[in-house]
């Protein structure tokens, strides 16, 4: 066995090696009377073959709206039964669908307008506060683009009347010409810093990650998987979608966005046997005072990922949700996302503290970020992962895209990881997300693993906030168990002679929630910026801006 901190996924399977056009049509044909998607929220069901005819359907309404192959096709609207269509209607037409944030402003869409030049927008009338509609005309008072927009609520029906013109023979053509190595999706990652970057994703790229992903949790055409997590993201369109229709299996989508209860009611109603979330999802739904009256004997695995997963909340949802075999998976859009992931059979204490093996087909190395050489096993370094998933670049911007992935085609993912004896792989930080306090490297997770295990504690985030004396200081916000109380002097109490002094949090803060992007990832640069204010500390600030990958 090698010392070194380097895996190579191997596969009993081969690379699909076909667009997700090609793969849909031949799940079609095998599975054509399963249900493919049930949207409970708009009384909605499909099998296969009425899914696969309304593809058909959106596909040639695009196609009779001028857009041609290679076109930028925008989707912005929360979890609906018309986001699916258009995801697999553009990949059949050779399209490239741009995910739209649902909480994007006027700027953050004036800006995806523009830099990825959209042609067709479909959106809905709005999300929660927003009002698409005016947004959307504010937008382009200053830019061309779109050229073209459908808002669904009013214009969809005439849409979809409009492709009637689209023969059969004209869409047979433009699909016989689509390559599986070519673009089918930008995705735009939410950092903290600066601007997005458009990740520009294959067929080849999301198809065979979807693949393997339902591979690993051993899907089969009878799983019916509840989506309470975005489209937008890579986490609703390929973990859920795309892992779910290479297998002839069925998506459950239970609301617009995510809400606790509707989904422990569609679990039960749908006879979901997966569930998936973000752990502060997963926090909420076995909070929820109903959560003993629904049904869960259905549930055997699923997906809990986006952000580190507290090892007591992965425990109850194996024990309180019957999900015996829930998976943790690592990866981020630029990797198509998944490049680790544990089994559904792995030993209780792989699922609880690791992030898994690489999927087949995927290399995964961990490096000094100094040197760049090959760390050994069971040393910190930062995780850099190579093969099929590595996005095709940042659209439009080759010069960040060179900053990613180095001339040998390894993707620097910025994420500090370990790898063990047995070859899995722990994500113990960022190297952005380092505390540095008084020359001491400080890991944030560490300090959150801990104070998870305390009675009171529901969740916890933890953060380095500016110091004049020693450049950063440890603090932690803390959302206390509904009914339980707390206060700093336990806290204080709970980790002397536990944890290292240097790294008990000098400031507590109680909090409700915390902030996050839609997709459930917590903004700690965010929750910097507003400590930093409350505690008079902004003056100090050397690391503004200098936060997780979000």
């Amino acid at each position: 066995m090698s010392s070194k901190s380097y895996s190579f996924g191997m596969g009993t399977k081969p690379l699909l090696g076909e667009t997700i056009g090609e793969n849909l049509r031949r799940i079609v044909q095998t599975y054509p009377d399963n249900e493919a998607l049930v949207v409970v929220h708009q009384n909605y069901r499909a099998t296969y073959k009425e899914f696969w005819d309304q593809t058909t359907q959106v596909a040639k309404a695009i196609l009779a709206a001028g857009v041609v192959k290679g076109d930028r096709v925008g989707i912005w609207a929360p979890n609906r039964y018309e986001w699916v269509l258009v995801q697999y209607a553009t990949a059949r037409i050779g399209t490239i669908m741009v995910n739209i944030n649902p909480a994007n402003k006027l700027a953050d869409l004036e800006y995806v307008l523009n830099q990825s030049k959209i042609n067709l927008l479909i959106a809905s009338k709005g999300f929660r506060q927003s009002d698409y509609v005016s947004i959307l005309h504010q937008a382009r008072l200053h830019s061309e683009y779109p050229k073209r927009s459908v808002i669904m609520e009013r214009d969809w029906d005439k849409f979809i009347e409009s492709g009637q013109k689209i023969t059969d023979q004209q869409l047979e053509e433009i699909e016989k010409s689509v390559q599986f190595d070519e673009p089918v999706n930008i995705q735009y990652t939410s950092g903290t810093t600066g601007f997005p970057k458009g990740a520009t994703l294959s067929h080849n790229n999301i198809l065979n990650n979807g693949f393997f992903i339902g591979e690993r949790l051993y899907y089969t055409e009878k799983d019916r998987v509840c989506i309470p997590v975005p489209f937008y993201h890579c986490f609703g369109m390929v973990l859920a979608n795309l892992a779910i229709t290479t297998h002839g299996a069925c998506m459950v989508v239970p609301s617009e966005s995510f809400e606790p209860e509707i989904v422990l009611k569609t679990v039960e109603a749908e006879k979901c046997t997966s569930l998936y979330g973000v752990p502060t999802m997963f926090i909420a739904e076995l909070e929820h005072p109903n959560f003993s009256k629904y049904n869960y004997s259905t549930l055997r695995t699923g997906i809990m990922a986006g952000s580190p997963c507290p090892v007591e909340t992965m425990k109850q949802v194996q024990s309180k949700m019957n999900m015996t075999q829930v998976a943790i998976s690592y990866g981020m859009t630029e990797t198509s996302p998944v490049s680790t992931m544990t089994f559904a059979d792995d030993r209780l204490d792989k699922r609880v503290s690791t992030v898994g093996t690489p999927l087949p087909y995927i290399e995964v190395k961990i490096i000094d970020p100094k040197t760049g050489e090959i760390v050994p096993r069971n040393t910190k370094g930062e995780l850099c992962t190579r093969g099929y998933s590595v996005m095709l670049g940042y659209w439009d911007n080759e010069a960040d895209t060179r900053l990613a992935i180095d001339a040998a085609g390894w993707m620097h993912t910025g994420d500090l990881a370990t790898m063990d004896d047995d070859g899995y792989f722990a994500i113990v930080g960022r190297i952005k997300d380092i505390i540095i306090r008084g020359g001491e490297n400080i890991s944030p997770r560490e300090i959150e693993e801990f104070l998870i295990r305390h009675e009171a504690i529901s969740d916890v985030h933890v953060i380095g906030v500016p110091s004049q004396k020693y450049g950063e200081e440890v603090m932690a916000w803390v959302k206390k168990k509904e009914g339980m109380e707390l206060t700093e002097e336990e806290l204080n109490s709970y980790c002397k002679g536990q944890i290292s002094t240097f790294k008990i949090p000098k400031y507590w803060k109680f909090v409700d929630s915390f902030p996050m992007t839609i997709s459930g990832k917590i903004r700690k640069v965010e929750m910097r910026e507003i400590s930093a204010k409350e505690l008079g500390l902004e003056q100090f600030n050397q690391f503004k801006g200098n936060g997780n990958n979000e």
